[in-house]
């Protein structure tokens, strides 16, 4: 669509994650990448001379959707924590790989919680390699918007040596969180999964401090939560959102929703090492191994999704591609496991696009309305009866 175009999608269905109800026979109108309005079709304005007509009838129109959980320098699949590894270079391509895979598949808004660190031989500066792309891609259409937090920030021996920020006391935890937001990060990202699998990283009071210190920055803090015992000291503390809740139970949801922590599930990734270990040996960090292990997680992970979603916390929807094994345009695969632990469909979609939005704080993304942007996707079904319709992309506006 060129700078000026106008353009009439003409009979469409509309689910924009409001509610359960699809909305048929709509004609929306675009001028200049905003949508002038949304009629029904067998009540259209005049839209004037120089309209290019799209037919969209068999079509659903939804919201650009938003992937809350990405690593837009990392490919994915089983190795993924070898790739971040990768010579700089590699990664900057595969970034530029993973926004063309993602806005083929109608992710608009894409989330970043973690980069490497190096130089960006683009602007000689040493940081997490995503706020320069995010800089670069800014105003671009041809790529998703782009909200990062840095890189990630770890308890030394958390992740292997040289993969994020490592610190080793909580003082040390208040100074990386404050160097990435000097770095330009839009927020920050912890990770509260310690080398001991039953003990947190920090305690309640570092992760408070750390918090706090981003708070008077006016920068939003989350945390990487796979156990329990760190997702409740990043609640008490105050942490604004988990990443992945696999392992909550009614006492840390109900401090969630008091709180207003949100969370943002990754169910896909515990399907994709079910995937993985037809054919491969499951990847590094996807302990406990084996199958009835992985069974008994992946159940976890389902009921801490419902017991989120019965409390009233805000549940958003992320890939964790090139962080997990998924990939940048199957955030589908995530819509689709949200209504198998209990979502109603209505509701994963909502999780995949408004509610990334307000994750974001940004009013525009995952929205549909007239004035807005015109940041939509149709997909061939009804999302609203059947998830599986987010894989049929037609059109990405």
């Amino acid at each position: 669509m060129s700078a000026m175009a106008r353009v009439l999608y003409r009979d469409a269905a509309l689910a924009d994650g409001t509610g359960p109800q699809l909305r048929v026979g709509v004609s929306l109108l675009v001028d200049d990448h905003r949508i002038e309005w949304i009629r029904p079709a067998d009540d259209e304005p005049d839209p004037g001379p120089d309209v290019e007509v799209i037919d969209a009838s068999g079509a659903t129109i939804v919201p650009g959707l938003v992937d809350s959980h990405s690593h837009l320098t990392l490919p994915g699949g089983a190795h993924w924590i070898d790739r971040g590894f990768d010579p700089t270079d590699r990664l900057l391509r595969v970034a530029e790989d993973n926004a063309r895979l993602q806005r083929a598949a109608g992710v608009r808004w894409a989330r970043d919680v973690g980069a490497p660190t190096r130089t960006d031989p683009s602007d000689g500066r040493t940081r997490a390699l995503t706020l320069g792309l995010r800089d670069r891609w800014a105003g671009h259409r041809e790529y998703p918007y782009v909200r990062a937090a840095g890189s990630w920030v770890t308890r030394v021996g958390s992740l292997p040596h040289g993969l994020g920020v490592e610190v080793a006391d909580g003082d040390g935890l208040v100074a990386a969180v404050t160097r990435q937001l000097d770095d330009g990060a839009d927020f920050v990202k912890l990770y509260l999964d310690g080398p001991d699998r039953d003990t947190a990283p920090f305690t309640v009071d570092e992760v408070r401090a750390a918090v706090d210190a981003a708070h008077r920055r006016g920068a939003r803090v989350t945390a990487h939560s796979g156990q329990l015992a760190g997702a409740r000291n990043g609640v008490r503390a105050g942490v604004d959102c988990l990443e992945h809740g696999f392992q909550l139970d009614a006492e840390v949801v109900r401090e969630m929703a008091e709180g207003g922590v949100a969370m943002v599930s990754t169910l896909a990734v515990l399907e994709s090492w079910r995937s993985f270990g037809q054919t491969t040996t499951l990847p590094r960090f996807a302990e406990p191994s084996g199958r009835a292990a992985l069974a008994a997680r992946r159940e976890w992970a389902h009921e801490s999704v419902r017991l989120a979603a019965r409390a009233g916390v805000l549940i958003a929807a992320g890939t964790d591609f090139g962080g997990g094994s998924l990939r940048a345009n199957q955030l589908a695969w995530e819509i689709e496991c949200l209504v198998t632990a209990g979502l109603q469909p209505w509701q994963a979609l909502a999780a995949a696009t408004r509610n990334g939005g307000t994750l974001l704080g940004e009013p525009e993304a995952g929205v549909i309305r007239e004035g807005g942007p015109a940041d939509f996707v149709l997909v061939h079904g009804d999302p609203l009866s059947d998830p599986a319709a987010m894989w049929r992309v037609w059109l990405v506006s």
